[in-house]
């Protein structure tokens, strides 16, 4: 019998370098609940939120693509992320649900969400405008 794929994808999550306690890794900084307006809300530039927890299989999928957009396009969008479960005030207030959950802010309004893990060429195409 071979390896099942949950047994590969299950290993791959506990050895992954992707340590997402308290400071993410990658190129994108965290943000929390007390700094969300000044940070998000009061922005010149539109900023896209990275909702995730540490527990969160498909959050861990789409963190090194967010990390790679940034790195292309980070000069037009401003990426920050926020740890639900260290800062639930925020995602309640947005009525975030589901993990990830990816929102765009622009003018201290939600102009675009998008939930769930997705290929980079689908996140690229859902953040056109922003990019």
């Amino acid at each position: 019998m071979g390896t099942d794929v949950g047994d590969v994808v299950f290993t791959h999550l506990q050895t992954s370098s992707d340590n997402r306690k308290g400071n993410p890794v990658g190129n994108i900084s965290a943000v929390t609940d007390a700094e969300f307006e000044a940070q998000v809300l009061k922005s010149d530039k539109p900023v896209l939120v990275d909702f995730w927890a540490e527990w969160c299989g498909p959050c861990r999928q789409v963190a090194p693509i967010l990390d790679e957009i940034n790195a292309e396009h980070g000069e037009k969008i401003t990426f920050l992320k926020m740890n639900v479960d260290e800062n639930p005030v925020t995602p309640a207030s947005y009525r975030v649900t589901g993990i990830p959950t990816i929102n765009v802010y622009q003018g201290g309004e939600v102009v675009k969400s998008i939930v769930g893990a997705k290929p980079k060429a689908a996140l690229l195409k859902e953040l056109a405008d922003f990019i």
